[in-house]
């Protein structure tokens, strides 16, 4: 009985397990990601983009509202009135007394003294009505005009501010895979360097136990093969992060696998980008164009500021109609109309000095941005030299490279092959393989080097990739913001 009691119990816990891993199998997604698939990825999630798409309709919306401004309002109103206590109505003696002695001629008139005499009645009714249409159109005032234009001003700036964040999310994404890439093959690489070192322990073992080689040779070989293995973890855990960082930037869910798609390749650059760079990064640099915009929108803000030393003009009219009843029972022929139209003008005189301290405030905010886009222009500058600099170090050490690694794949394979015939010791192997596993990561870290560079000079050139410009879904959504 308890044999088939522990049976039972056993098979519950071993469906159950089979029952998880296959929902762990069915909950996981695999992303073979390319390049482009990341970078596209990132930019239709990525929410700090999203925030200045909506910054860019936001912009659009402050438009309309300045042109609001400028056009005519309408509104219309009513109101009903119901005196619960009716005020006291007075009239002065002077004419109280006389009209109360032609009511009644026997009434001993007092002497005038100028006072107010209460009505035993009120004259006030109990219910008034009301209803009227009011009209008013500014026909002079300089800050609702300088505010048309600095809010156009406002939503090129967001479209600015917009390119800005795309081109910066773009060369972020590719530095972030080109990262995970190099780490992916240098952890690959420190892989295979183990087992070259795994499998030469075995070939010294084989050659220890035919007395080829002595007890020193097997222990140096073990050696190799231990001090590799904390370099492999760390390679792995290093490529693990920076798979991790990928993850963050494209969006991709915690439950999905990625697998990144190709290996690190050296695409040289064209050179005539190279030539016109110095100049091309003042024509199309995101972040300087930003900063001219928002020196015009300053300039902007200075005039609407000033504007309060101008009179506003705006005509008005209106058209009412109005009853009043003592009793609730109104009726058309109650009601009677009223309508004027007419110009007004206002002029401030003074303001205790707030306008001019306003002017100077917004002076002083232009003053700041100027400074901000000479610190811009002297960064660019010192960007680009830098950019091109290590493009052309990077390339020479990806060609220098290239011939390193074919040199020591070559001496690697001689002097293995030595060291099976006895003609090498194992010195001799140990120092081949790890010359070849520092040229092989050389030659990575130099292609990553010059695909960081290239991915630099793109973000300060504001450049953006063929795959982008090429993607109709993206382009369609972005073009609705333009």
């Amino acid at each position: 009985m308890n044999y088939y009691k522990s049976f039972y119990f056993f098979s519950k816990i071993l469906i159950l397990i089979l029952f998880s891993s296959f929902a762990y199998a069915q909950d996981t997604v695999v992303f073979n990601l390319t390049l482009e698939e990341a970078v596209l990825l990132a930019l239709k999630q990525n929410p700090d983009l999203e925030s200045a798409r909506l910054e860019v309709k936001k912009s659009d919306a402050r438009v309309l509202e300045a042109w609001g401004y400028a056009m005519p309002s309408i509104d219309i109103s009513g109101n009903y009135v119901h005196f619960l206590d009716k005020s006291k109505s007075y009239f002065p003696d002077a004419i109280y007394y006389p009209l109360r002695k032609i009511m009644d001629s026997s009434y001993v008139m007092p002497k005038i003294t100028g006072q107010l005499i209460e009505l035993p009645f009120s004259m006030s009714p109990n219910y008034n009505a009301s209803a009227s249409l009011n009209f008013k159109q500014i026909v002079f005032n300089s800050a609702i005009f300088i505010g048309v234009g600095a809010a156009n001003v406002y939503s090129d700036l967001a479209r600015d501010l917009y390119q800005s964040k795309e081109i910066e999310i773009i060369a972020s994404v590719r530095k972030a895979y080109y990262q995970a890439l190099l780490t992916k093959e240098v952890a690959e690489l420190m892989i295979s360097s183990l087992q070259n070192a795994e499998q030469n322990l075995k070939n010294v073992k084989l050659m220890k136990d035919q007395g080829i080689v002595s007890e020193y040779d097997e222990l140096r070989a073990s050696v190799n093969v231990e001090n590799l293995r904390p370099s492999v973890i760390q390679s792995e855990n290093t490529a693990f992060l920076a798979l991790e960082n990928l993850r963050n930037l494209t969006g991709i869910p915690e439950n999905a696998q990625i697998l990144l798609t190709g290996k690190m390749q050296y695409k040289p650059i064209e050179d005539s980008l190279i030539v016109k760079a110095d100049s091309k990064v003042f024509e199309s640099n995101p972040n300087l164009s930003a900063v001219k915009r928002q020196i015009e929108l300053d300039g902007a803000y200075i005039n609407a500021e000033r504007s309060s030393y101008l009179p506003t003009i705006a005509l008005f009219g209106s058209y009412s109609y109005s009853a009043i009843k003592d009793r609730f029972n109104f009726s058309t022929h109650d009601f009677y109309k009223s309508s004027q139209i007419g110009i007004s003008i206002s002029l401030s005189l003074f303001q205790g000095m707030q306008t001019f301290a306003k002017v100077e405030q917004a002076q002083l905010e232009q003053r700041k941005s100027e400074e901000r886009r000479t610190t811009i222009e002297r960064n660019l500058r010192t960007g680009v030299s830098l950019a091109k600099r290590n493009l052309e170090q990077a390339r020479k050490r990806v060609e220098a490279q290239g011939k390193t690694v074919e040199m020591a794949e070559k001496g690697y394979k001689i002097v293995t092959t030595r060291f099976l015939a006895s003609a090498a010791t194992q010195l001799e192997v140990n120092d081949a393989q790890l010359a070849l596993t520092q040229a092989q990561v050389n030659r990575v870290q130099a292609i990553y080097d010059y695909s960081v560079a290239q991915a630099d000079l793109d973000l300060l050139m504001g450049r953006l990739p063929r795959y982008v410009l090429d993607d109709g879904q993206y382009q369609s959504a972005k073009r609705k913001l333009q």
